[in-house]
């Protein structure tokens, strides 16, 4: 599990500074990525991309990892405090999607060193 946590900082720590490619080149080519804005999942490095464009556009997320665990399933869940702002970096009021500051756990699943599957789930 230490390799995949290993992983998942490293994409945590490019997501929060938009590195893009950065991230995606942890994912494998056929990733299915949960969509936190409008439910459902995107399948793709490219969608992923075109998710997070549009999403960055919106609104400005930061998600920070607060621990790693490794499910049953062999998945690894990360509980994660996210923040979401707006694009001025002021805290978001009347939101209209499914992007707030909370506590939530993100799942990730590993195939020969890619992601290739994230969802996501209340963190308890």
């Amino acid at each position: 599990m230490n390799g995949n946590v290993d992983v998942l900082k490293r994409m945590y720590e490019r997501f929060n500074s938009r590195d893009i490619d950065g991230v995606l080149a942890a994912l494998a080519d056929d990733v299915a990525w949960a969509n936190g804005m409008d439910g459902g999942h995107v399948y793709g490095r490219e969608a992923v991309r075109e998710y997070w464009t549009r999403q960055w556009a919106i609104v400005s997320p930061h998600v920070e990892p607060v621990s790693f665990d490794k499910a049953a399933d062999g998945s690894v869940v990360v509980k994660v405090q996210q923040t979401v702002c707006d694009l001025e970096g002021r805290p978001l009021q009347d939101q209209t999607h499914g992007l707030q500051d909370k506590v939530v756990g993100h799942v990730f699943r590993f195939q020969e060193g890619k992601v290739t599957r994230f969802d996501i789930q209340d963190a308890s």
